[in-house]
């Protein structure tokens, strides 16, 4: 992986860990233990599985074993386990990533076991993984009645308090 690839990965990474906190410290509690359906994790477990991707994405590529993290059980915890993340993130250099592109990662997928070069385990698996438990955390905050939007989710957008491309309206949700 290139040293500049390997940058924008973890400027990625950094973004949305930082969007996670954000959206955290918009919800209240309840609505970061509600679920999109009865079988399904709550919506701070999949922050907290997100955050989670970010060291099994980066370690595995490195060749290297997947730094431990804290449980989280609480927002407090959750964001406790984010500042983690970002001290095991802000140790590595672009050097680190110099041999990662010969690297092959075995990995449990479910209860497959998948072996990809580096390259195909971020792009293609860690990575999606890490935006799929973001969007579940964010649709059920969403779903629960937090105001959120967009914006929220990337930090870039920005859109009227209660637009809606579904009515072409402010002012309602």
């Amino acid at each position: 992986m290139s040293k500049s690839v390997s940058h924008k990965l973890l400027q990625v990474y950094r973004r949305y860990l930082g969007q996670i906190a954000h959206l955290v410290a918009l919800a209240p509690p309840a609505q970061l233990g509600a679920r999109l359906s009865e079988d399904s994790f709550t919506g701070l477990q999949h922050f907290s599985i997100a955050q989670g991707y970010v060291l099994r994405a980066v370690y595995p590529a490195l060749g290297r074993e997947v730094p431990e993290l804290p449980e989280c059980h609480d927002v407090a915890s959750l964001l406790a386990r984010g500042a983690e993340v970002e001290r095991h993130l802000e140790v590595l250099e672009p050097d680190d990533f110099d041999q990662s592109r010969d690297v092959e990662v075995t990995h449990i997928a479910g209860e497959a076991q998948v072996t990809q070069s580096a390259c195909d385990f971020i792009d293609l698996y860690a990575l999606p993984n890490f935006f799929f438990h973001l969007s579940m955390g964010y649709a059920i905050l969403r779903t629960n009645g937090v105001s959120i939007g967009k914006g929220d989710f990337d930090g870039f957008h920005s859109y009227p308090n209660g637009f809606s491309f579904v009515t072409n309206a402010a002012g309602t949700v």
